[in-house]
C-alpha cells in the first residue's frame, strides 16, 4: 500500500528493469552472448551507468540470462512449434520483450521485510524507501513470520503493487494409497474422476463465447481505450478459469484424502502443440470451435492444481502417458478407434462395456497410475545370498 510518491517510485524502478532488460537481451540477442558471467562483463557498467545500483544490475543480467535459456529450451523441445512452423520462426528470429510492470527479483540486500509493523524497505532508482506498508491475510502473514527465504519480487498489475514472496513451508508425509483415483481432462467435461465425479465446461465454454464476440470488435478497433477494456475482459475470464481450476481439484483432492486414494492425473504436457482440431471437439458448434476450446482451456494448470493439493494434503499425485486412455477399455484393455461410437460414450468392441467416455478414461488413467506407483516401489537390488 504505498503512497503516490512512493508507487511512482516503485513504478520507475521496476520501468527502468525492465527496459534495460529489453536493451541487454536486445544486445545479447545481436552479439550471441549468453552466459551470466559474459553479460555481466559487457552489460553490468552500462547498467549502472542507467541509474541501477550494483545488486539491481545483476539481477537484471541474471534474467536476461535465465530468459535466454528458457527461449531457447522451449525451441529444441518444439514447445514453440516444429522447426519451419511460423510460430517457431517469429520466437526465434527476434529478442524476449520484458513487460512494462513485470516482476523483478529483490534480495534481502534490496528488499527488506518488518513484519511486526507491516512495512517493507526496499531500494529504487530514487534511494532506498523505507516503511512501504503491505497488506496481508492472517494466514499470509504467518507463513512470512515462518517460512520466507530467497528473493521478493514486486510487481505492478492493473495499476496496483504486489509483492511476491518465497516461502519454504514443509509438506506433510505422503502416505501409502489404499486405492487411486483417475481424472481425465477435457472440454465438454473439464474433470471426470473415476470416483463418479464430473466437472462439466458448459458455462465457463459459453462465458468464453460470450465475451469473444465483443473482444474481436474491440480488436478491430485498435484503440488505446479498446485494448484497456480488453485486457480487462482477459482477467475477467483469467479469474473465472482459475476459479473453476481450484474448485474442481479442491473437490478431487478432498475425496482422494478421505478415502486415503492415490491420484492419477494425465501429463498434459505441449497437448497444444500435439492436438491439430479441424472440427469442433468437445463442445456444440454454438458454444466454440474446436480450435479456439483447445488453446483457451489450461489443461496443464488445472493438472497441477490437482498436483500441488494433493502433496500439501499427504496425497500422492501420479503423471501418467495419456495416449489412447480414451480409446482403451479399463476392464479388458483392448484399444481401438471403433471403441468411441461417439463423443460421450464408450463401447468395448472386444468385452462388451459400455460407459460414459470421460468415466472409462478415467478407471483407465487410475489403473496405469496403480502400474506406476507399484513399479517404483518395487526394489531393483539383486537378491542376497
Amino acid at each position: 500500500m504505498p503512497s503516490p510518491e512512493v508507487a511512482a517510485a516503485i513504478a520507475d524502478t521496476l520501468s527502468a528493469c525492465n527496459g534495460q532488460a529489453d536493451r541487454v537481451f536486445e544486445s545479447a540477442f545481436r552479439t550471441g552472448a549468453r552466459s551470466r558471467k559474459t553479460l555481466q562483463g559487457a552489460a553490468c557498467q552500462e547498467l549502472k551507468a542507467a541509474g541501477l545500483s550494483a545488486r539491481p544490475a545483476l539481477h537484471v543480467i541474471r534474467e536476461v540470462a535465465d530468459a535466454y535459456s528458457t527461449l531457447t529450451a522451449n525451441i529444441r523441445a518444439g514447445d514453440l512449434g516444429m522447426p519451419g512452423s511460423t510460430r517457431r520462426t517469429k520466437a526465434g528470429s527476434r529478442p524476449v520483450v520484458f513487460r512494462f510492470g513485470a516482476a523483478q527479483p529483490y534480495d534481502d540486500r534490496c528488499l527488506s521485510w518488518q513484519l511486526d509493523a507491516q512495512g517493507v524497505s526496499i531500494r529504487t532508482i530514487a534511494g532506498r524507501l523505507k516503511g512501504v506498508r503491505f497488506v496481508c491475510s492472517p494466514d499470509a502473514l504467518k507463513a512470512l513470520r515462518k517460512h520466507r527465504k530467497g528473493e521478493s519480487d514486486p510487481v505492478a498489475r492493473g495499476g496496483e503493487f504486489f509483492l511476491i514472496a518465497a516461502c519454504d513451508i514443509p509438506g506433510p508425509e505422503i502416505f501409502g494409497p489404499t486405492g487411486w483415483i483417475g481424472v481425465d481432462f477435457g472440454i465438454a467435461d473439464i474433470a471426470t474422476a473415476s470416483t463418479g465425479y464430473r466437472a462439466a465446461g458448459r458455462g465457463l465454454n459459453r462465458h468464453r463465447k460470450r465475451l469473444r464476440d465483443p473482444r474481436a470488435k474491440l480488436r478491430k478497433k485498435g484503440t488505446k481505450s479498446a485494448g484497456r477494456v480488453l485486457k480487462r475482459l482477459s482477467r475477467k475470464e483469467s479469474r473465472r478459469a482459475e476459479d473453476a481450476n481450484h474448485v474442481i481439484s479442491e473437490r478431487i483432492v478432498t475425496e482422494a484424502e478421505r478415502t486415503c486414494a492415490g491420484i492419477g492425473v494425465e501429463d498434459l504436457s505441449g497437448i497444444r502443440r500435439r492436438a491439430r482440431p479441424r472440427r469442433p471437439v468437445g463442445v456444440p458448434p454454438a458454444e466454440g470451435r474446436g480450435r479456439v476450446a483447445l488453446h483457451t482451456w489450461a489443461f496443464a494448470r488445472l493438472g497441477s492444481f490437482v498436483a500441488y493439493k494433493a502433496k500439501w494434503a499427504g496425497v500422492p499425485p501420479v503423471y501418467v502417458d495419456p495416449a489412447y486412455t480414451s480409446q482403451a477399455c479399463a476392464d479388458c484393455g483392448h484399444i481401438g478407434e471403433r471403441n468411441r461410437p461417439d463423443r460421450a460414450a464408450f463401447a468395448c468392441r472386444s468385452c462388451g462395456v459400455v460407459a460414459h467416455a470421460g468415466r472409462s478414461a478415467s478407471r483407465d488413467i487410475a489403473h496405469r497410475a496403480a502400474a506406476a506407483w507399484d513399479a517404483g516401489r518395487q526394489s531393483s537390488a539383486p537378491a542376497t545370498a
